[in-house]
């Protein structure tokens, strides 16, 4: 399995990014697909999150109305779009594959999900 996510950097609040992640090594369309972030010394937080069997998502409070998770299944890749940024949005954002095609343990349960990719890093000031 891998996954590999692109797309972060530095942006002004009240910008936007666009977050990728590229997956391969396995059926990426029957995996629930999602993103967490993390800033040091906190634990990792599910942000959004997109269901395999029936394109269901789900947002942390803090994101919803602004973020917007999205997938393509033939290119095997997963988007975050990421809307009127705050400087608390400020974390490593990761890709996360479930085992589940379902939502699992729940939608944001670390349980559910088994592979994660490297990270990468949005800064908003």
């Amino acid at each position: 399995v891998q996954l590999v996510e692109s797309g972060g950097g530095s942006v002004q609040a009240g910008g936007s990014l666009r977050l990728s992640c590229a997956a391969s090594g396995f059926t990426y369309s029957g995996s629930t697909m999602g993103w967490f972030r993390q800033t040091p010394g906190k634990e990792r937080e599910g942000v959004a999150t997109i269901n395999a069997d029936d394109g269901n998502t789900a947002y942390a409070d803090s994101v919803k109305g602004r973020f917007t998770i999205s997938r393509d299944n033939a290119k095997k890749r997963l988007f975050l779009d990421m809307n009127s940024l705050k400087p608390e949005d400020t974390a490593m954002y990761y890709c996360a594959q479930s085992r589940y095609s379902g939502w699992g343990y729940g939608p944001f349960s670390t349980k559910s999900f088994v592979s994660w990719g490297q990270g990468t890093q949005v800064t908003v000031s």
